[in-house]
């Protein structure tokens, strides 16, 4: 990993880290107003809802390209032989095809959110720039599956 990519990475870790934080914060603030002073946060599910899928999708190709999704390692010590090498090969080819095949189809409803002018409810914010954004965001993380690599087996505590 170079210096700048690991900078990259640091740098969405940290704007995730506040977003997330952000959002915390507003449904805080959402839940006290509706609760002590009967007054909500106007547009607080739009501003969730978004920063929702900012948070998941601008994590995605941080956690594709560390291999970092959920998996089981039942069969770590068999599937982790040299001899299934090519098996991984194709199993990170199927997972950039879905991200791919997820990257497409958001950037079908781009077209689709402009052409009918689709907002969010309560703030009217445009949804085909969410959209394209989610787009961007999967295909890195289908570039990512391709060039993240073979599997290594993880430690546990009786390896210790």
């Amino acid at each position: 990993m170079t210096a700048l990519n690991a900078r990259l990475q640091q740098l969405v870790q940290v704007l995730l880290m506040g977003f997330l934080g952000g959002m915390v914060l507003l449904t805080f603030t959402d839940v006290i107003g509706r609760r002590l002073f009967n007054t909500p946060v106007f547009g607080a599910h739009d501003i969730t809802e978004h920063l929702m899928a900012v948070i998941v999708f601008s994590g995605l190709p941080l956690l594709t390209a560390r291999r970092a999704h959920l998996s089981i390692d039942l069969f770590d010590s068999w599937l982790l032989r040299p001899q299934w090498r090519v098996w991984h090969y194709i199993v990170n080819g199927l997972i950039a095809s879905v991200l791919g095949l997820i990257a497409f189809e958001f950037a079908v409803s781009v077209g689709e959110a402009e052409s009918m002018r689709e907002v969010s409810q309560a703030l009217g914010i445009p949804r085909a720039w969410m959209y394209a954004y989610l787009s961007l965001t999967s295909g890195l993380a289908a570039v990512a599956a391709l060039t993240a690599g073979l599997p290594v087996a993880h430690s546990t505590e009786s390896d210790l």
